[in-house]
C-alpha cells in the first residue's frame, strides 16, 4: 500500500507564518494619471495605486511631490506657462520633484538648428531648467521611458526614512575658529574681516584694546561697531 504525503495547506497558519506577511506598498495618484503606462507598470512591481483627486503634483510617494511631465508635455507647459503654476504649487511641499519622461524616445531639445519643432531655442530650454533648479528649488530627473519613470517610483516608494540620531553634536571648533567665531559676533563681521584683525592684532584682546584709529585701517567706518565694548549693560 502506498502512503500518500500529507498535503501542505495553503490557507493553515503555519504555511502563512512560513510565507510571511509582505507589505503592501501604496503610492497616491492623481485620478488624472490613471490611463497612464506608468500605473500598470507600477502595479506589475508591486505597487498599489490609490487613486485620488490630487489638487497639487501628479503623485505622493513617501510625502515626496511629484510632478510627471513628458517631454512635449514639458514643452507646451513650459510655453503656456502652466508649468509656472505648478512649480509655485509644488513649493507647499518640503520635498518635491519633477520628473521629464521620454528622453529616450524625443530629443528635449537639440542644437543642430537654433530652434526646435515647437520654436523654442535650445538656450531658452536650459535656461528655464536652470530656473527650476535655482529659483524654485525643484530638483529634475530625467527619465528614459514610463517604464523608467515607474521604477524610480518604486524605489522611493521602498526607500526608508534616515533616522537621525539624538545625540548628534555639533563640529567642535579648533582654537582659530573659535577666535574668528568670536569676533564675527559683532555687527558686519564677517569671516573674511574677522580674519584680517586676527592677523593684524594677533588675540582677540589685542584687537578690542587696539585704538579706534588702528582699527579703522582694516575697518573702515566699521571700527565704531567696536564702541559697544565700552557700553554699560
Amino acid at each position: 500500500m502506498v502512503k500518500l504525503k500529507p498535503i501542505f495547506d495553503i490557507f493553515s497558519k503555519t504555511a502563512s507564518k512560513s510565507r510571511g506577511t509582505k507589505e503592501i506598498l501604496k503610492i497616491t495618484v492623481d485620478f488624472r494619471e490613471k490611463n497612464s503606462l506608468v500605473i500598470s507598470e507600477l502595479v506589475s512591481l508591486g505597487i498599489e495605486p490609490e487613486i485620488k483627486h490630487l489638487k497639487v503634483a501628479d503623485y505622493i510617494v513617501q510625502g515626496v511631490a511629484v510632478e510627471r511631465k513628458t517631454i512635449s508635455d514639458f514643452i507646451s507647459s513650459m510655453i503656456s506657462r502652466r508649468l509656472l503654476n505648478q512649480l509655485e504649487e509644488l513649493g507647499q511641499y518640503k520635498n518635491r520633484l519633477l520628473i521629464v519622461e521620454g528622453i529616450d524616445e524625443q530629443e528635449l531639445y537639440s542644437d543642430r538648428c537654433s530652434k526646435d519643432e515647437t520654436g523654442m531655442h535650445p538656450n531658452s530650454i536650459r535656461g528655464f531648467l536652470l530656473s527650476i533648479l535655482l529659483k524654485h528649488k525643484v530638483p529634475i530627473i530625467f527619465t528614459k521611458d514610463y517604464a523608467d519613470t515607474a521604477r524610480f517610483l518604486s524605489v522611493l516608494a521602498r526607500k526608508r526614512p534616515r533616522e537621525i540620531p539624538l545625540n548628534v553634536n555639533k563640529k567642535s571648533l579648533d582654537k582659530k575658529e573659535r577666535m574668528q567665531f568670536i569676533l564675527e559676533g559683532f555687527p558686519g563681521i564677517g569671516p573674511k574681516t574677522a580674519r584680517k584683525l586676527l592677523e593684524k592684532f594677533r588675540t582677540i584682546k589685542g584687537v578690542i584694546n587696539a585704538p579706534e584709529s588702528k582699527l579703522q585701517e582694516v575697518l573702515g567706518k566699521k571700527a565704531e561697531v567696536f564702541k559697544i565694548i565700552k557700553e554699560k549693560y
